[in-house]
């Protein structure tokens, strides 16, 4: 308080009396406005944050699962949930990081993942306590060569990194090698050390799980020396994977214009823990799901990751039971759409034209049908403005 005495009387001795008396009357109003801000603004609540904040474990720095992860952030962050994303060592340890490690609610993982717990013996509880929110979309099987390899079966006995222990990429590569009946020399460097060892000459091929565009992979500057190695669909291959393709929009250096390369594709899902019902971890995830699938078509707006529009919230997943928050939510959206107007002018319009197709195509038409509708709606409520 002397200080502050000191240094109006300074300011009088060396400006006045109204300088000084103008200051006082400054410095009061400030400090009231300061006070009163304090008094209307509102108080942090660290329960609250907490009860809304979600980790999800994703994938590498580079891959596709940490921009899924971002998205999730980017379009759901509110007052009453925050997604916080992970970095991940891979599908079967974010499998593991669900079951075990604290902070981590829901992970990125692959479909196939949860059969190589078997060797850990953790199937039977994974079985028990893992459960899938939504599935979400192929990723594709890279594998970078040099232009000399022209075929994969010329990777037996050769040096060909697949990533590191625990990762999708390093399960689903020996899956592969396995059913072909290929041997290679397999490596463990991380996908960002294998880039420099494939220019070098260390390694002859590098694989990579991932969706397309693999952001690393369009920016690998390959000299036109290497090349995506297009691997075949057939045998054994057919019963686990799907049949995927490259163009040359998606890797211009890595693909020819006037020759895709034909690939395989793995599934990929959201998981989660099976928490108890009304337990604070379940609640969490109810407000997570009722929030991303609420506000689902922000994910197919532009600047969002091109994968999204792969995603059908309804599919099921062959061996895998869904959350029931999420089961819950979809029973509650088809009992709602069924009685929509909209429902019955999609359903007029294809029984009128005896269209028959499964379950998941039809709710893809759906979707363009109710983008077209909105579309139309559009454009007639622009004419009627002009006119």
């Amino acid at each position: 308080m002397s200080g502050r005495f000191s240094v109006f009387s300074f300011m009088r001795s060396r400006f006045g009396h109204p300088f000084a008396r103008a200051a006082t009357v400054a410095a009061f109003l400030i400090s009231g406005a300061i006070a009163a801000s304090a008094q209307t603004a509102p108080s942090f609540n660290p329960s609250r944050a907490n009860s809304g904040t979600l980790g999800v474990i994703s994938g590498g720095a580079d891959g596709t699962y940490i921009r899924i992860a971002a998205d999730l952030a980017n379009v759901l962050d509110g007052e009453d949930l925050r997604v916080l994303p992970m970095i991940g060592r891979g599908s079967l340890q974010n499998l593991r990081d669900i079951m075990f490690l604290r902070g981590v609610d829901i992970g990125i993982v692959q479909m196939d993942a949860r059969e190589q717990l078997k060797a850990e013996k953790l199937q039977d509880s994974a079985v028990r306590r893992l459960r899938f929110i939504t599935r979400l979309y192929n990723e594709e099987v890279h594998i970078i060569a040099n232009r000399q390899i022209t075929d994969i079966r010329q990777l037996d006995g050769q040096k060909v990194n697949i990533d590191k222990a625990g990762s999708g990429t390093n399960l689903t590569s020996r899956l592969i090698f396995e059913k072909l009946g290929i041997k290679p020399e397999v490596t463990t460097f991380d996908q960002a050390s294998s880039y420099a060892k494939l220019k070098s000459g260390e390694i002859q091929a590098a694989v990579y799980v991932a969706g397309r565009p693999v952001r690393a992979i369009a920016e690998f500057q390959t000299d036109g020396r290497f090349h995506l190695l297009p691997i075949p669909f057939e045998g054994e291959i057919a019963e686990s994977y799907f049949p995927a393709r490259f163009a040359n929009a998606d890797y211009p250096q890595l693909v020819d214009a006037a020759k895709p390369v034909e690939t395989l594709a793995v599934g990929s899902l959201l998981a989660v823990f099976n928490w108890p019902e009304n337990s604070d971890r379940y609640n969490r995830v109810k407000r997570f799901v009722d929030a991303f699938f609420s506000r689902f078509d922000e994910f197919l707006q532009p600047g969002r990751h091109p994968k999204w529009k792969e995603v059908n919230l309804a599919a099921d997943v062959p061996g895998w039971e869904r959350v029931k928050p999420a089961q819950d939510w979809l029973d509650r959206a088809v009992a709602t759409r069924n009685s929509s107007p909209q429902v019955q002018s999609f359903e007029f319009f294809m029984n009128n034209r005896g269209i028959n197709v499964s379950a998941q195509e039809r709710e893809v038409l759906f979707r363009e049908f109710l983008a077209w509708q909105g579309d139309r709606e559009k454009a007639l409520r622009k004419v009627n403005r002009q006119d």
